[in-house]
């Protein structure tokens, strides 16, 4: 999987802005935290969170990826620090304040009890008062699995549930797309 990212990502900033409704969510915290973004990718999300004073750690697979965002990073000075790594093997979700995964979760049957248990792992380590912010696909059954899912641990109360489109244009290809998405958030 690294391998196709590591293509994919040539194209700089590849996937664009971040979602405003994922920025708005956060714009509301004075006090800032300790983000860990899993599947950050080229750092969409990582990098506007540091933007705004949060701590962030970004987890991804791609070294091409995580190359640019830490570039940045260091350009801007940034409290952001990206890492190579495989998420399923991470353990250490205690130490953040908020855990983010944007599109990580597709729920294919070829990786729903992978993905499941990632996301049950997450929910049993984390800390009292963590957050953990979702956003999905609103396709096919990804949320009803992803709510499914997270029913299952006790102890979590859902403070946001929002569902917004994802506008995606290539301006080099002139394609351009819509999705509709969901960003759920839940408390520990």
């Amino acid at each position: 999987m690294a391998v196709a990212y590591d293509n994919y990502y040539k194209t700089e900033n590849l996937f664009g802005e971040p979602y405003p409704e994922l920025i708005a969510f956060f714009s509301k915290f004075a006090k800032k935290g300790k983000v860990l973004d899993l599947g950050c990718g080229q750092g969409r999300d990582a990098i506007p969170l540091a933007r705004m004073g949060f701590d962030v750690v970004g987890i991804d697979n791609s070294k091409v990826g995580i190359a640019q965002m830490n570039r940045m990073a260091k350009t801007e000075n940034l409290a952001l620090r990206g890492i190579v790594s495989d998420i399923y093997t991470l353990d250490n979700y205690a130490n953040y304040d908020y855990v983010l995964l944007d599109s990580m979760f597709h729920f294919e049957k070829k990786d729903l009890k992978k993905e499941t248990g990632l996301l049950k792992n997450i929910l049993s380590k984390i800390k009292k008062g963590c957050l953990v912010v979702f956003c999905i696909q609103d396709t096919g059954k990804k949320v009803t699995i992803l709510n499914d899912t997270i029913n299952t641990q006790e102890g979590h109360k859902r403070i946001a549930d929002e569902k917004f489109p994802y506008v995606y244009k290539d301006d080099e290809s002139g394609h351009s797309s819509t999705t509709k998405y969901s960003m759920i958030v839940v408390e520990k």
